[in-house]
């Protein structure tokens, strides 16, 4: 079975998360999968809007923590930072390097890509999840969606792709990373972050419609539309705000491995889905 599925429908290229057994937690094959599939859809002057979606029951539990296809200590070649890889180096320095470039450096590559981009979320849209869909122009969420960032749990301050001011605003991201609570879609929309709430029954017809009205546009104007809105978010701080909160990040991983047993501070998949159910 392949972690990522490709297909193309018309204008439209759609990119499907494909580990449904374990909610589509993203593991390093699957984030070298999409950024193959990103740039396979990129690279064809056909597609003009790519959608982004999970298999399965929900979008994506996150980042993998706990399943037998956790791969850590597995090197690939594609690269979206200029760094050294992490496989064979120790601590704090293993850490940095690799989610730097499979999480932050990974999560703005695709920010970047220069064609529209619709995540289509159902069910849960966790932690990473969020990361996947907030690289995204726009989310469409069935009614059922549930979204969270619960990694104050862990002693430590949000994922790594450090968005939340900007896809939340301010009071809404410190509600969301305090209390580490799921919020609905509904709420979601309130706040921004969703552009459109839909019956989870129609999420598909929904989303492609939008897909397709995008794709009558002109190109190089969706794409430097977006570059315009992107530079403008990075001009507010997004971009600076991130680094400085990446080194916060790993500030928390090294403090909880001096203090505890492990840089998550002891928590699994099963004790974070537990402490939010």
């Amino acid at each position: 079975m392949t972690v990522v599925e490709y297909e193309r429908r018309g204008p439209v290229a759609v990119v499907t998360m494909n580990r449904p057994e374990y909610r589509n937690a993203q593991n390093s094959a699957m984030t070298y999968a999409l950024d193959e599939a990103f740039s396979k859809a990129v690279e064809d002057a056909e597609v003009a809007v790519i959608v982004l979606t999970g298999a399965g029951d929900h979008f994506s539990a996150g980042h993998d923590i706990g399943s037998p296809g956790r791969d850590v200590d597995v090197s690939f070649e594609r690269k979206a930072v200029m760094w050294w890889d992490h496989v064979g180096r120790a601590g704090g320095d293993l850490r940095f390097a690799r989610e730097m470039e499979v999480y932050l450096g990974m999560c703005r590559r695709w920010r970047e890509i220069p064609k529209p981009m619709i995540a289509m979320v159902q069910g849960a849209c966790v932690a990473g999840g969020l990361m996947l869909a907030w690289v995204c122009d726009l989310i469409v969420a069935s009614d059922d969606a549930f979204f969270a960032d619960p990694v104050v749990r862990m002693g430590i301050p949000g994922v790594e792709y450090f968005a939340h001011p900007w896809m939340l605003g301010p009071r809404a991201a410190k509600e969301v990373l305090f209390t580490g609570d799921r919020f609905s879609a509904e709420r979601a929309r309130e706040w921004g972050m969703v552009s459109r709430v839909v019956p989870r029954s129609s999420l598909s017809d929904e989303t492609f419609a939008l897909a397709e009205r995008i794709a009558t546009m002109p190109q190089f104007g969706l794409a430097l539309a977006k570059r315009a809105v992107n530079q403008s978010e990075d001009l507010m701080g997004m971009r600076a705000g991130m680094d400085s909160v990446f080194g916060l990040h790993h500030f928390a991983h090294a403090h909880n491995a001096e203090v505890g047993k492990d840089a998550l501070a002891g928590m699994d998949a099963r004790a974070m889905k537990k402490a939010q159910s």
